[in-house]
């Protein structure tokens, strides 16, 4: 069939004068009708989904799914407010669940290397863009081009944004570049994308890290004792939770949420009247601060009691919380940027390339084992929202490292993003 056939085809539908549904309840419901489903065939034993998740990671339809709901215009979501509440409800909660049965003492004892390696993913994130504009600019400069609002740049930084922090450094970037609507939309598609299909090789090397660390001549030993530390300990503790024990699980959760969303909304604004200068680290963002201290409160939660409602399903629930906020992600990445902008694909493969490149070279060098790899990559280029579910992937028990990893990220998010938004606008502008 003709491309530009299936290009006219896809823009009709995406410029429908209205969604077909904008019912709230009923979006809601068919993300969680959508999950449900990868959930269940991703952990059947039907050979054919067996295979298909070989080839596919189940976190990627998590995302692809929803996404063909807004493509087929059912679902538009600029209107819908499912996103806004995921964000600033669940991931948060999230967060301290999945940080109240932290051993903080056992994750230090992992030693450096776990830090090393999610601050050269934060390296090649600030370099990799300057280098790929230069790169792909020196072959095609028009693909890199651009003026005003629409220039490549300023759409790039969006991503820089996101694969050093998340969604606030993200945000934060759009607002001080403010590339054009289009832009971005097809930057987050390029976001996303990208990463998802790093994200699918991350994941295949879970399965062969004893090999990849054996190449790498890495020491995992500090891994593996704190795998079965955190393991005997879930064992030994576990119990069958009662409707007693999710509700507090909520009320731990939701109330902290509560607590963290009544200072974010006092300190982002002081911080914006009294320190104009601190607005370009985002520090006056209350959503920065609602999942630093979200984080921060799980942390302290972790040296208390409140840990112990790790033992009816604490992160759990939070992991729930984890994938309804994906699948609202989902809704708002747009596939038909492939058709539309294939070359934005182009620079943002060429900039996740360096960035694993670097990793495995620093990796090789130190001799760091697999797990502080893919880990603090994912910290980097996936957030909260990733991380932990590549930690867990190794195993349940190692969650936790992920997420806080992520909330460095999200502590140099904007800062790093600002400065490789400035060289790649400087390449930009040279070529």
């Amino acid at each position: 069939m003709n491309p530009e056939l299936i290009l006219a085809a896809v823009e009709s539908t995406l410029h429908r004068s209205s969604p077909l549904i904008t019912n709230d309840a009923v979006v809601f419901g068919m993300l969680m009708a959508i999950l449900g489903f990868v959930f269940w065939s991703s952990s059947s034993d039907w050979s054919g989904f067996q295979r298909f998740y070989k080839i596919v990671p189940m976190l990627l339809m998590c995302y692809f799914l929803p996404s063909l709901l807004t493509l087929l215009g059912i679902v538009d979501p600029e209107v819908s407010q499912l996103y806004y509440v995921a964000s600033r409800y669940l991931l948060p909660a999230c967060l301290v669940l999945l940080t109240l049965s932290i051993d903080l003492r056992e994750i230090l004892r992992l030693g450096p290397k776990a830090l090393i390696m999610f601050l050269t993913g934060t390296f090649g994130v600030v370099v990799g863009g300057p280098l790929a504009v230069l790169l792909v600019g020196s072959v095609r400069p028009d693909l890199v081009g651009g003026q005003d609002a629409e220039a490549v740049w300023r759409g790039l930084a969006t991503v820089a944004g996101s694969w050093i922090g998340g969604g606030a450094n993200q945000a934060a970037m759009e607002g001080i570049f403010q590339p054009s609507a289009e832009l971005y939309s097809v930057m987050v598609s390029v976001d996303v994308i990208v990463a998802e299909v790093w994200m699918f090789f991350l994941l295949l090397g879970v399965g062969q890290s004893d090999r990849i660390d054996k190449w790498m001549k890495a020491d995992a030993s500090s891994i593996e004792r704190l795998k079965e530390k955190l393991h005997q300990r879930q064992q030994a503790e576990q119990r069958i939770p009662t409707t007693t024990d999710y509700m507090r699980i909520g009320g731990v959760a939701f109330g902290t949420v509560a607590v963290c969303h009544f200072i974010a909304d006092r300190l982002a604004p002081m911080i914006g009247e009294s320190y104009p200068y601190l607005t370009n680290l985002s520090l006056d963002s209350s959503f920065f601060w609602l999942i630093i201290l979200a984080t921060t409160m799980g942390v302290v939660f972790s040296f208390t009691r409140v840990r112990n409602l790790e033992a009816v399903g604490a992160s759990k629930v939070g992991t729930l919380f984890i994938f309804i906020l994906v699948a609202t992600i989902g809704l708002k990445m747009d596939v038909s940027a492939l058709l539309r902008r294939p070359e934005m694909f182009v620079v943002g493969g060429v900039w996740m390339l360096i960035h694993v490149v670097l990793l495995v070279f620093v990796g090789w060098l130190i001799r760091a084992p697999y797990f502080f790899l893919a880990v603090g990559s994912k910290a980097n280029i996936g957030g909260a929202a990733s991380a932990p579910v590549v930690a867990g992937a190794f195993h349940p028990s190692l969650a936790p490292v992920g997420v806080l990893l992520a909330v460095v990220g999200y502590a140099l998010g904007t800062y790093c993003a600002y400065g490789g938004a400035i060289m790649m606008r400087a390449v930009s502008q040279a070529g």
